[in-house]
């Protein structure tokens, strides 16, 4: 099973929060909040934000008040923006990004299936925009309050 590091998941649940605060009232957010919002280690936030930063997704703002916002509008950041920060390459296998990884790369059966799952894959985080993921959360929160009072 192809799997996402916690660094990926982490990050783009951090990138979420940025963005609900940024629809809320663009006021930078401090890390000690969405640490707890998410339930996720400050120190591990920490960590994250660097490679966010250091791609132009995120600015900080220092001084009284401070803490991160976004750099750009989420319908201008993509999902795979924030994996490639993240992650690096997103290939499902070494040889999708590099050929020269396998002396088999011409000759090999799989290759094509592992291309085009991964053709896939990243076609849809280059076209899931963080305002679409936003709007998948906000409507996944409000169907849970829903729920919780019909019962």
């Amino acid at each position: 099973m192809i799997r996402l590091s916690t660094k990926g998941r982490y990050g783009t649940r951090l990138m979420v929060n940025l963005a609900r605060h940024h629809k809320n009232s663009n006021e930078p957010t401090i890390l000690k909040n969405v640490s707890e919002e998410e339930g996720i280690s400050i120190r591990y936030l920490e960590q994250i934000i660097i490679p966010l930063k250091i791609n132009r997704l995120v600015k900080s703002i220092r001084g009284a008040g401070g803490g991160y916002i976004l750099a750009r509008k989420p319908t201008d950041i993509k999902i795979c923006d924030i994996l490639y920060a993240l992650e690096g390459s997103c290939s499902l296998v070494e040889c999708i990004e590099d050929e020269t990884f396998c002396e088999k790369v011409k000759t090999c059966g799989t290759y094509e299936i592992w291309k085009g799952a991964n053709d896939l894959l990243r076609g849809y985080f280059e076209k899931m925009t963080l305002q679409d993921a936003l709007e998948i959360c906000e409507k996944k929160i409000a169907d849970a309050k829903k729920k919780t009072k019909v019962k």
